[in-house]
C-alpha cells in the first residue's frame, strides 16, 4: 500500500487558473456533516420554521463578521478583498429573501419535515434547475446555492465548520470543494496551487483564483482518493493535471517550465508602460474586457488604454430583484474611478444565451436563455424600466469620468434608434431631479455579433457612434455551431471566410462612416491574428488583461504594411486552411 501511494499518479481536471504550482499537499476536510432527515407533527411545524428563521439571523451575522474582516483587507489593498466582499453581500442577500428561503419554509409546513432537511431538499431542487438550463453560467451559480445551504445546515446542526486560517508556506489546498469565500481568504504568498474534486471555469471559485494568480485544477475527480496532507504534489492549471507524488524528473520538468513562465512574464510586465505603435509608426489603443470588479487591478497592472468592453451582468446575478440606479451608480462610479481618466465602454444588460438569466425576468421562460430569444437589447426594450435606470446610472457616474454606452444583440436600426429614445427620457428625468449632467450624452454604439448586423453595418453605422466586434458570437452565429456541444466545438473557426467577410463588411461600414470600431472578442487577444485584426483596418482591440502585453509584443515587432498586403491575400482566399497558413506563415517569417 504504501509503495502504491509514493508512486506518480497523475489526476486529471479542468486548468481553470493558469500556472505551475510545485508544493505540498494540505487536505481540507470536506465540513459536510451528515444532515439528519426526521418527520415532525403538525402542531411542531411553527417551532420548526422558527428554528430555521434562527440559523438565518446566525448564519448573516457570521458573514457579517467575515464580511467586516474583508474590510480590513481592502484597507491594505488587498484587491481580492473586493469580490469576497460582492459575494458575501449576495449571499447576505439570499438568507434575507431568496427562493432557497421560501422553499424551505413551504416544505417544513407542506411536508413536515425537520429543517436541516428542507434546506436540503430545497437546495438540490433549485441546483437540479439550473444544471438543466443548459446555461454555463447559471449551471456555475449552483455553488452559490449551495454554499448559502451549507451554512445554513451548518448553523442549523451546531457545526458551523472550521475556517481556512493558518496554512504552511509551500502548501497546495486539496480538497472535495472550494467554496469562494474560502479561495478568497487564501494567501498568494503561502498558497502556490489549489486542486479540488469539484467545481468548473465559470464558478466564482475559478474566478477568484485567476485573479489571485493561483494556479487551479477542478473538477478532478477522485483525486481525494490519491492525495494525502503532506504528500508532494504538482499542479499544472495550464494543463488541468495534478501530479501526486512526482518523480525527480517530473520535478525538473515543471521547474523549467515555471522557469521559463516566469522569465517571460518579467519581460512582458516590462512592456505595460510602452504605447502599442507598430514598427512603421502606427499606434494601436489596446483596451480591457472587465466582467467584475476585481480585475480593474489586472488592468491597471497591464496598462490597458481603456475598457473596451465592461460587462454589467455581474449587477444582476445572484439576486431575486433588479440592483437599483444608486447600486449601479455605486458599483460604476468606482470602477470609473480606478480607470485613472480612460473611455469605459459599459455594455448595457446582456442576459440569455451563454451568459445567463436571472429570477425577475422570468416571464419570458425559456425565450430568456436561448441564444436566438429574448436577449440583449431585445429583453432592455421589452423590459425598458430595466433599461432606463441602467442608462441614468451610467450618465450620472459619467460625470467621474469618460464613459461610452454599448447596446448587445442588435439586429435592426430601430432598436438602435429606441434605445436612443429611452437614453434621452432618462437624462431629461435627471435633469428635472436637478442632477449635473453633460451637455453632451456619452456616445451610444452598436455591438456587431449576429450576421444581420455584420451585413446592415452601412445603416446602422448612420444612427451609431462606434461599433464593436463581437466575434465569438458572431462566429457562433454564422456557422451554426455550439462550441459547448463537443461534437461540432471543433468546427467553430473565426478564420472561416465567411466570418471573415462579416467582420470585414463592419469594419468597412465604419471606416466609410467615419466612427471608431474595436474587436472584443476572443481573437483580439490571440497574438496569431494581430496582423489580420490590423490589416482589415482595427486600430483599437480589447481584450482580457493578461493577454494585452503579448499582444503588445506582437503589434511592437509588426510592419503595418505588410500586414495589410497580406490580409488582401487572406481575403481573396475561400479555403479555412489555406487561410491559416497564408497567416501563420506571415506570423513565422516576422517572429
Amino acid at each position: 500500500m504504501t509503495d502504491k501511494v509514493a508512486s506518480e499518479h497523475v489526476v486529471e481536471g479542468l486548468g481553470v487558473s493558469p500556472g505551475i504550482g510545485i508544493g505540498v499537499a494540505y487536505v481540507c476536510e470536506s465540513g459536510s456533516a451528515r444532515i439528519p432527515e426526521y418527520r415532525i407533527r403538525p402542531a411542531e411545524v411553527e417551532a420548526e420554521q422558527r428554528r430555521l428563521r434562527e440559523a438565518v439571523l446566525r448564519a448573516r451575522r457570521q458573514l457579517g463578521r467575515l464580511r467586516a474582516k474583508t474590510r480590513e483587507r481592502v484597507a491594505t489593498r488587498d484587491w481580492a478583498a473586493d469580490e469576497v466582499i460582492y459575494l458575501l453581500d449576495a449571499y447576505m442577500m439570499m438568507l434575507k429573501d431568496s427562493r432557497l428561503l421560501r422553499g424551505a419554509y413551504a416544505r417544513i409546513a407542506a411536508e413536515r419535515v425537520n429543517a436541516e432537511a428542507a434546506v436540503q431538499a430545497e437546495v438540490v431542487a433549485i441546483c437540479d434547475g439550473f444544471r438543466t438550463m443548459q446555461d454555463a453560467y447559471l449551471s456555475a451559480r449552483v455553488e452559490d446555492i449551495r454554499e448559502v445551504g451549507n451554512r445554513l445546515i451548518a448553523q442549523l446542526t451546531r457545526e458551523p465548520g472550521k475556517p481556512l486560517f493558518s496554512i504552511p508556506h509551500g502548501s497546495v489546498i486539496v480538497a472535495e470543494e472550494l467554496t469562494p469565500a474560502e479561495t478568497a481568504q487564501l494567501d498568494p504568498d503561502h498558497v502556490v496551487g489549489i486542486a479540488a474534486q469539484m467545481g468548473g471555469p465559470q464558478g466564482h471559485t475559478a474566478i477568484l483564483a485567476r485573479a489571485l494568480g493561483v494556479p487551479t485544477v477542478l473538477g478532478a475527480a477522485g483525486l481525494l482518493d490519491s492525495v494525502r496532507s503532506g504528500d508532494p504534489i504538482l499542479i499544472d492549471g495550464d494543463h488541468g493535471q495534478i501530479v501526486v507524488h512526482p518523480t525527480p524528473m517530473a520535478v525538473q520538468e515543471y521547474r523549467r517550465r515555471r522557469g521559463e513562465r516566469q522569465d517571460e512574464e518579467r519581460a512582458l510586465r516590462q512592456l505595460a508602460g510602452k504605447p502599442a505603435v507598430t514598427r512603421d509608426g502606427v499606434p494601436i489603443s489596446l483596451q480591457a474586457n472587465v466582467e467584475l470588479p476585481m480585475e480593474m487591478e489586472h488592468v491597471v497592472e497591464a496598462g490597458a488604454a481603456g475598457i473596451g468592453l465592461l460587462r454589467t451582468e455581474f449587477m444582476f446575478m445572484n439576486r431575486p430583484m433588479p440592483p437599483t440606479e444608486d447600486e449601479q451608480y455605486g458599483a460604476l462610479r468606482t470602477l470609473i474611478e480606478r480607470a485613472g481618466g480612460y473611455c469605459i465602454t459599459v455594455r448595457t444588460l446582456d442576459l440569455g444565451g451563454d451568459k445567463g438569466a436571472v429570477p425577475f425576468v422570468g416571464q419570458f421562460g425559456d425565450s430568456a436563455t436561448s441564444p436566438l430569444g429574448i436577449r440583449g437589447i431585445r429583453l432592455s426594450l421589452a423590459r425598458a424600466e430595466l433599461l432606463e435606470t441602467q442608462f441614468r446610472a451610467i450618465l450620472r457616474a459619467g460625470a467621474h469620468g469618460p464613459v461610452r454606452i454599448l447596446l448587445p444583440m442588435v439586429t435592426a436600426v430601430a432598436e438602435v434608434r429606441a434605445a436612443r429614445d429611452v437614453l434621452a427620457r432618462a437624462a431629461r428625468r435627471l435633469y428635472r431631479r436637478g442632477v449635473d449632467l453633460p451637455t453632451t450624452l456619452p456616445p451610444l454604439g452598436t455591438m456587431i455579433e449576429v450576421p444581420g448586423a455584420a451585413l446592415t453595418a452601412d445603416a446602422l453605422a448612420l444612427v451609431s457612434d462606434f461599433f464593436a466586434i463581437g466575434s465569438n458570437d458572431l462566429t457562433m452565429y454564422t456557422l451554426a455551431i455550439d462550441r459547448s456541444d463537443e461534437r461540432v466545438a471543433h468546427l467553430y473557426n473565426p478564420l472561416h471566410p465567411g466570418v471573415l467577410r462579416m467582420i470585414q463588411f463592419a469594419a468597412a461600414a465604419a471606416l466609410r462612416a467615419r466612427i471608431p470600431v474595436c474587436v472584443c472578442g476572443e481573437i483580439a487577444g490571440e497574438p496569431r491574428f494581430t496582423p489580420l485584426l490590423l490589416g482589415l483596418g482595427f486600430r483599437e482591440l480589447s481584450m482580457t488583461a493578461s493577454s494585452i502585453a503579448r499582444v503588445k509584443r506582437r503589434i511592437l515587432g509588426l510592419d503595418l504594411l505588410a500586414a495589410q498586403r497580406r490580409t488582401q491575400l487572406i481575403m481573396d482566399e475561400t479555403d479555412p486552411l489555406r487561410i491559416q497558413v497564408l497567416l501563420d506563415d506571415f506570423n513565422a517569417a516576422v517572429s
